[in-house]
């Protein structure tokens, strides 16, 4: 099986039922005395006691199919309800050849927001947080022909993350149609009773080492055998013994068919090692997973930043990753053909923009060879809710992202959303600060930024967003203007400063890590479209305008990176290099050529 059909590529296991396709459905309807569409934290749907009461409903009449994973909301879930619900019921039976044994996991990749989850008729467990990805033992419960029961309670809270997720009666600005249930994989997988519950992998390309943190479901004697291989020859193997169910230990990568030099991940060379583990325990195996990493670096000396101690460029693309029918869910197909499609204009990665995308494409980041910066989605009202709400989906995010090579940094905030008195807040500064030292605690290996674009406190990278429209005043607000750049408001953007006060002097890098957004629609301009700028209707003006901005952008100089918005076209927004449908809207080589006419160490042809 290649990993690309497992819905977690980087765990796999042998035995598995995948859970998607099509499901039962019901959507009972919004309590009584509300409408259809939140209008915020104070709308009557979205108090506590309406809350509590969608939590105790009785299971439904399932009057509907669905198509697992997709959202009511989109065409391709076969429902394409475009009313606002908050709480939507599944129901799906399967068979399970069950074994003496065994353990049986269900996994949910994300589920938005809340939810419960029944296995014939027993209650196995709850989830709150609408993009992380969790699981449950359901041993206890399964039996040969079962029916599994889920219950989603959704009320676009503004304290809770939402992403690009409008939480008004309709879509405004840079806001989308609402993303409701179940729009990530679901897989039940067979183990042992003594099985593998997670593993880190922290690789040190310079060293040719990699580090392994592994953990245990019960405190055992028990024994890890791991097995690494490069293109299927053997690397090195070797056996730990875990202790209070966890086992650390290193591994030295070398290879020595034809040299001893171990092979690095990098965008242009995206080698990847195998790793197979083995659990034992009383003479038996009780556990097998296979999985793969990539040795890499990224560094920074406060100046530039580097990929395996080499000086790195980063042109980035602001990727939303809502697709044709499916909205935030996509398919592995239509991921690989963004990347190529990205790589083929230039692009060497993508801010994967307020969304956790699917193990599937971050896989394909790996294999493919293209830069993640992995961002949290934003929730939009300050308070107790939002800290809590935030705080729990955040080990999840970070563990979801941190054995992939492609991923190169956290974004923890966007622009101030939720923390919008943050230059005058220290309640709201101290709040992302924790959040950047939560996120450089558990994975001090890559770089982290805690609110990207302006009003930044603790970061790793000094990011700017800038929509200047005119190329030349672009670069005459940055070029050779360092120190008071990053001291003042040089962006229009709200006049807003670059860092907070008392933060200006912290020794990090530059990048402008959102520009451009030219908007351009090829059918033409309609009266509902969003996006920067003046409209430009002729297609070869659009792209002069896109290479003048970027070549601006380029010539900074003491920018070490860039992102430019955007990948696609999304709903009202019209800022995309590809269109709606994911096809080209320009030339890929006029925009490659741009990109490669200036800092193209690192680079490969395509």
């Amino acid at each position: 099986m290649e990993r690309i059909q497992y819905p977690d590529p980087q765990c796999v296991r042998r035995n598995w039922v995948d859970l998607n396709g099509t499901w039962d459905f019901a959507i009972p309807g919004a309590p009584a005395g509300t409408k259809n569409g939140n209008q915020g934290n104070n709308a009557m749907e979205s108090t506590p006691e309406t809350l509590q009461a969608a939590a105790s409903m009785a299971f439904p009449e399932f009057d509907r199919t669905i198509e697992v994973p997709y959202s009511y909301t989109f065409p391709k879930s076969g429902v394409n309800e475009p009313q606002y619900h908050p709480v939507v019921w599944y129901r799906r039976s399967f068979d399970l050849d069950m074994r003496p044994g065994k353990r049986y996991l269900l996994n949910f990749e994300a589920v938005d927001y809340a939810c419960d989850v029944w296995l014939n008729g027993r209650h196995v467990g709850s989830h709150q947080g609408g993009h992380t990805p969790f699981r449950f033992d359901v041993t206890p419960y399964a039996v040969k022909e079962n029916e599994l029961v889920v219950k989603v309670v959704d009320f676009n809270r503004t304290d809770q993350p939402l992403g690009k997720q409008a939480w008004k009666d309709g879509n405004f600005a840079c806001w989308y149609t609402r993303t409701i249930g179940i729009w990530q994989s679901v897989w039940l997988e067979e183990t042992g009773d003594v099985h593998l519950t997670d593993f880190t992998m922290t690789p040190h390309a310079n060293q040719a080492r990699l580090d392994v943190d592994a953990s245990l479901n019960v405190n055992v004697d028990a024994e890890l055998d791991y097995n690494v291989t490069f293109e299927g020859k053997p690397v090195t193997h070797g056996t730990v013994s875990f202790t209070n169910a966890r086992a650390r230990f290193s591994v030295e990568i070398r290879n020595y068919d034809p040299s001893p030099e171990p092979h690095p991940w990098t965008p242009s060379t995206p080698d990847l090692y195998d790793i197979d583990f083995t659990v034992r325990s009383g003479g038996e195996t009780t556990d097998e997973v296979s999985s793969y990493f990539g040795l890499r670096d990224v560094t920074s000396d406060g100046k530039m930043i580097f990929l395996n101690d080499q000086k790195y460029y980063m042109k980035l693309l602001l990727n939303q990753g809502y697709y044709p029918g499916g909205g935030l869910t996509g398919t592995a197909d239509e991921f690989r053909a963004d990347i190529e499609k990205m790589k083929a204009m230039g692009f060497n990665g993508n801010r994967i923009h307020q969304k956790l995308e699917s193990n599937r494409m971050l896989y394909l980041c790996d294999k493919l060879g293209f830069i993640v910066w992995a961002e949290m989605p934003s929730a939009y009202e300050f308070g107790p809710e939002l800290i809590a709400n935030v705080e729990r989906e955040l080990p999840a995010y970070l563990r979801k992202h941190v054995n992939h090579p492609s991923v190169f940094a956290y974004v923890l905030m966007n622009e101030s959303w939720g923390v919008f008195d943050i230059a005058h807040s220290e309640q709201e500064r101290t709040f992302v600060n924790s959040l950047y030292y939560q996120a450089k605690a558990f994975d001090p290996s890559r770089l982290v930024i805690g609110n990207d674009g302006y009003e930044q406190t603790r970061t790793d990278i000094a990011t700017i967003h800038d929509y200047n429209a005119d190329a030349d005043e672009l670069l005459e607000t940055y070029q050779g203007r360092r120190d008071e750049v990053l001291a003042g408001a040089p962006s229009p953007m709200g006049g807003r400063r670059v860092f907070c006060q008392g933060y200006e002097q912290q020794r990090v890098p530059v990048m402008v890590t959102e520009y451009g957004g030219v908007a351009y629609e090829p059918g033409g301009h309609t009266e509902d479209s969003w996006g920067y700028g003046e409209r430009i209707t002729d297609p070869d003006k659009v792209v002069d305008q896109i290479a003048a901005l970027t070549r601006a952008v380029m010539d900074i100089d003491y920018c070490v990176g860039f992102c430019y918005t955007q990948t696609s076209d999304v709903e009202q927004e019209v800022n995309g290099l590809l269109d709606h449908d994911h096809e080209y809207k320009f030339d890929p080589k006029r925009i490659r050529e741009v990109l490669l006419s200036k800092h193209t160490y690192g680079y490969v042809q395509v």
